[in-house]
C-alpha cells in the first residue's frame, strides 16, 4: 500500500463520516439534476517525490497518459483550444466544458497563462535567483473570468521553491485547489503537478523534492457513494509507483514531451470504476 492509498482511504471515510452537505450547489449532472456533495474543508497531503513518494492512488486505474497531455495543453501550448486538445492530444473530457459554440473552454487555464507568459517568467525568475520567494502561477484572474463564462479554474495557484541538500538543488511544489472531486480527479491533479514540477526541475538539472497539496473543498458526489464503499473494501497492490522524465539534465521545458515521461512499477486494482461526472 502507498502513502498515498493511506491518505486516498482515510479522506473517502472522513468525508462519508464527517463531511457536511453541500448547500445551492452549481454543477448539474448530464441528466439536468443537481450534483449535491458531501465535503470536507481544508485537506492536505505532503509527498516527499526525493524518496519515493508518489501520489497516485491503486486502488483504481489513474488515467496518467491523458492527465498529463492536459498539462501540455496548459503550460506549453498554453491554449483554451478543445480543437488542440482533442486533435493533438486525443484528450476529449475537456469538451463538456466548452463555452457555447467557441470551440473553447473560455478564458482559462493556458489562455491566462499565455497572457500572463506565466511559464516564461517562472523559468526567468528561477534562472536570475532559484532563491527567490515570489515563484507563483497564479491562475485566478477576475479580468479574464468577466471576458468570458466558463469553468472556474480548481487547479489555480502553484508556488516552486528551492532548497540545496549536501550540495544538491531540489524543486518543491506546493499545489493549492479551492475545489476537488475526490474519487475522479484527487490523484490525477496531484500527479499533474507534480509532472510540471519535474519539467521545470529539469529544465534547470535540479532533482524534484517535496510535494505538497492544500485542497479547500474536496467532496465526494452523492452518485459516488456506491464507488466510495467499494473503493474503501478494495485492498491496494503491493507496487511502489513512480514518474520518470526521459530526457536529459537541462532540456528545454518547451522541447519536453508527453511521451518523455513514464510511470513505473504501477499496477492498478481493477475493474475499473465508473463515475458520471458533474458538469
Amino acid at each position: 500500500m502507498t502513502k498515498a492509498d493511506v491518505i486516498f482511504k482515510a479522506n473517502i471515510k472522513k468525508i462519508m463520516d464527517e463531511g457536511v452537505w453541500s448547500e445551492q450547489a452549481r454543477p448539474k449532472y448530464k441528466n439536468g439534476q443537481t450534483a449535491n456533495s458531501k465535503y470536507i474543508t481544508g485537506s492536505f497531503a505532503e509527498y516527499n517525490l526525493a524518496k519515493g513518494e508518489f501520489p497516485i492512488t491503486t486502488l483504481r486505474p489513474i488515467p496518467i497518459k491523458s492527465a498529463i497531455k492536459e498539462i501540455f495543453w496548459i503550460y506549453q501550448d498554453q491554449s483554451n483550444d478543445l480543437g488542440l486538445l482533442n486533435d493533438k492530444y486525443k484528450v476529449k473530457y475537456w469538451n463538456d466544458w466548452e463555452v457555447g459554440n467557441t470551440g473553447t473552454i473560455g478564458q482559462r487555464y493556458g489562455a491566462v497563462v499565455k497572457k500572463h507568459d506565466i511559464i516564461n517568467k517562472i523559468l526567468k525568475q528561477l534562472e536570475a535567483n532559484p532563491w527567490n520567494r515570489r515563484n507563483v502561477i497564479s491562475l485566478w484572474d477576475y479580468e479574464a473570468f468577466e471576458e468570458s463564462e466558463g469553468l472556474l479554474p480548481c487547479a489555480f495557484q502553484t508556488m516552486f521553491d528551492v532548497r540545496r541538500v549536501d550540495g544538491d538543488i531540489y524543486l518543491d511544489a506546493t499545489l493549492t485547489q479551492r475545489s476537488n472531486d475526490m474519487l475522479v480527479a484527487h490523484h490525477i491533479n496531484a500527479m499533474q503537478y507534480v509532472a510540471l514540477q519535474m519539467m521545470i526541475a529539469k529544465h534547470f538539472g535540479w532533482k524534484v523534492g517535496k510535494f505538497f497539496y492544500f485542497v479547500n473543498n474536496l467532496h465526494i458526489y452523492d452518485n459516488q457513494f456506491e464507488q466510495a464503499r467499494e473503493l474503501l473494501k478494495r485492498q491496494a497492490t503491493d507496487c511502489q509507483p513512480h514518474l520518470v522524465l526521459n530526457v536529459p539534465e537541462g532540456t528545454n521545458f518547451f522541447d519536453i514531451k508527453p511521451e518523455d515521461f513514464e510511470l513505473l512499477d504501477y499496477e492498478s486494482v481493477k475493474p475499473q470504476l465508473k463515475f458520471d461526472l458533474a458538469i
